[in-house]
């Protein structure tokens, strides 16, 4: 299965937040590929240079990096124009849409516990979501 991770769920598992489990499962199931898009690892990043400082942020892009999962860079005609549509029809932040469109690219799930915003997503079909809390 194919998983696009949004920032909640790394920051969740880098601090074995509640839910941390689920996300652990996901990955470290060996016939998962997991991925992030680089604008959701720039919040992971800032998150924890602004509740830490620098080294803490560069650990927690480097845990990420180290326990596989592929931190996706896209920023083609057709992905920032899937993210704008999505952002659009709603009120998700860009760098969910980011997640969304990656994760419609790829065939993927997004794992998040952001209700808020994905709720109505899912809801709406527009991509599949796996809730960890």
């Amino acid at each position: 299965m194919n998983y696009v991770l949004d920032a909640c769920a790394v920051i969740a598992f880098l601090r074995g937040e509640d839910g941390s489990d689920i996300i652990e499962e996901v990955l470290l199931n060996p016939e998962n590929v997991c991925m992030i898009h680089a604008i959701n690892l720039c919040e992971v990043y800032y998150d924890f240079l602004r509740v830490a400082d620098e080294a803490a942020a560069q650990s927690a892009v480097n845990d990420i990096d180290s326990i596989g999962v592929m931190t996706r860079e896209d920023m083609g005609i057709a992905l920032w124009q899937a993210a704008g549509k999505v952002k659009a029809r709603g009120k998700v932040s860009l760098a969910d849409c980011f997640a969304i469109a990656l994760a419609n690219k790829e065939v993927a799930e997004v794992i998040t516990s952001d209700h808020k915003e994905f709720d109505p997503i899912a809801a709406a079909g527009i991509c599949n979501v796996k809730f960890f809390r």
